[in-house]
């Protein structure tokens, strides 16, 4: 490992704060960039081959990634990399202590663990802020270990046990066991090897979406049904979003507007946090349907463009029994 020191670290900073470059150089950088896009799983795996055992002071450094968004870097402050993309996870951080609040009920007397929901989406912004502000290897690896937890937790507490594989038996805890070994491991291979990450997040996204398309198809309540229409539709413009952030980057620049990252952060969370919703209300409607679920709406229950929540009948706490 190559000795790093204090001075060290503070020159490296020092250097990147102040060599920051003009908007010509950054279009120039983002169009070779683009032009070497395709190396990019290759960059990864070479990092994954030094970061593999260690994390070193070089993974911690600004710039470290070889990610780059198509936002200028250091065009704001000198101390955030992409200062659109930073900010744009302010959702984040403001709205699931908001759902804590409205599944109280919920977590009270149906799963208490709903609320380990809500701060992993807080973790995510977090990750995802700390990442866009350092464009660092730590801060890049963080926020895509974090989505995945978020795909891991709510699969493992609300999927329907019928969705479950025949060799769990209907068992949520040995369902919820495996889930937690297969991110385990995922997240410590990531560490070796971070290309891995997003065949972990395949490998959990695409059963998820196939389940909400199974349980929209079969559920009676026309408010959920219209819900899920939604989630799913914004879904799509989100990843339209980060496609043409990552791809098209050239195009989007000569127009001014390279902050298509900033609108996926934005879109995702409105997509996502109505999807851990829905399978809150897949749940108890499946699990505990005496618990007489219903989806509602804040701050207007007519009003269906508010912040969805489940409400739940219910005095009795629910064991669930795992």
């Amino acid at each position: 490992m190559r000795a790093v020191t204090f001075d060290s670290i503070q020159a490296s900073s020092c250097q990147i704060a102040h060599a920051l470059p003009d908007k010509k150089e950054k279009k120039h950088t983002k169009k070779t960039q683009q032009q070497s896009a395709g190396s990019s799983t290759t960059n990864l795996l070479n990092l994954g081959s030094n970061l593999c055992g260690t994390m070193t002071w070089e993974h911690l450094e600004r710039g470290s990634s070889p990610v780059d968004w198509c936002e200028g870097n250091y065009l704001v402050s000198p101390d955030i990399a992409e200062f659109v993309n930073t900010v744009s996870n302010v959702l984040f951080l403001l709205g699931p202590p908001f759902l804590i609040y409205l599944f109280k009920d919920y977590g009270r007397f149906i799963q208490p663990a709903i609320h380990l929901i809500w701060v992993l989406l807080i973790v995510v912004g977090l990750s995802s802020a700390y990442f866009h502000a350092t464009l660092s290897l730590l801060g890049q690896l963080l926020d895509e270990l974090t989505i995945l937890w978020v795909f891991m937790a709510t699969l493992s507490l609300f999927c329907p046990r019928r969705h479950f594989p025949r060799i769990f038996k209907r068992s949520r805890k040995r369902f919820c066991l495996s889930m937690t070994i297969f991110s385990i491991v995922a997240t410590a291979l990531s560490f070796c090897h971070p290309a891995i990450n997003a065949f972990a997040l395949m490998f959990l996204a695409i059963p998820a979406t196939y389940l909400l398309y199974k349980e929209l198809k079969i559920v009676q309540d026309e408010r959920v049904y219209r819900l899920g229409v939604r989630n799913t539709t914004i879904l799509i413009v989100a990843i339209v979003c980060w496609i043409n952030d990552r791809m098209f980057c050239d195009a989007w620049s000569s127009m001014n507007f390279p902050y298509l990252h900033g609108f996926w952060h934005i879109l995702i969370f409105i997509s996502a946090y109505p999807a851990c919703v829905l399978f809150a209300y897949f749940f108890v409607n499946d699990e505990r349907p005496e618990s007489r679920p219903t989806l509602k709406y804040w701050p207007r229950n007519d009003f269906e463009l508010g912040i969805p929540y489940v409400s739940i009948n219910y005095d009795k706490k629910f064991d669930d029994a795992i």
